[in-house]
């Protein structure tokens, strides 16, 4: 039988949004193990939007639901409606939007806040016994949610530290690699917080998603 995965989106956008080479990656990697999928973003305005040409920020509000259903063809629900009884396993892709959008880890660093739908969702994944991957930036979320948790982004040195200053266990690891934790059942990838190509990326997200498949 299939795995059941959620997968949660921050919008449109590596700079204030989902990276979207990631959501693809992860959602093609989902589909060559089998297994079915369906994506999750809140239902409020994105932080600030930017122009991913100039880097500079519009005068502009975009929805973080609304933008996420660009990447995925309109394939993506409110994560009002996810329910960890639905569904094997969850992944949270990168980009900045997990930083802006899903906490404010961005602008406060480590003193952020998690969206409450989130850290519900992260939550009732794990209260539920049920396997969870996070890349890229999103497992700096992870230390404000479960205890001692460890986890990696690569090995930026700030994220990092932010990580460890909340009582996390960062693990250092290349872009290739996965660092499991048996303990919450998550599994943590670097993607394009080290990967400076689709094919650096692949390699970690690959093995991510593979390991939730198990």
């Amino acid at each position: 039988m299939s795995k059941q995965v959620a997968v949660i989106l921050a919008g449109c956008g590596v700079y204030d949004g989902s990276e979207i080479n990631e959501v693809v990656l992860t959602l093609l990697a989902l589909e060559e193990q089998g297994a079915r999928y369906q994506c999750f973003a809140p239902n409020i305005e994105q932080a600030h939007v930017l122009d991913h040409l100039s880097s500079e920020e519009q005068s502009q509000t975009r929805n973080v639901l609304q933008e996420a259903a660009r990447i995925v063809r309109g394939n993506v629900k409110d994560i009002a409606e996810l329910k960890a009884a639905d569904f094997d396993a969850m992944i949270m892709t990168g980009g900045f939007g997990v930083a802006k959008n899903l906490s404010s880890f961005a602008f406060k660093g480590q003193d952020f806040d998690i969206l409450p739908c989130i850290s519900k969702a992260m939550k009732a994944f794990h209260s539920a016994g049920k396997i969870a991957g996070y890349m890229c930036i999103a497992p700096v979320l992870l230390p404000k949610v479960f205890e001692g948790v460890k986890c990696t982004i690569g090995n930026d040195v700030d994220v990092a530290g932010a990580i460890t200053a909340l009582g996390g266990q960062h693990v250092e690891c290349s872009v290739d690699g996965i660092v499991v934790d048996d303990q919450y059942n998550i599994v943590t990838t670097p993607a394009y917080m080290l990967a400076e190509n689709l094919k650096q990326a692949k390699s970690g997200i690959d093995k991510l998603v593979a390991h939730i498949c198990l």
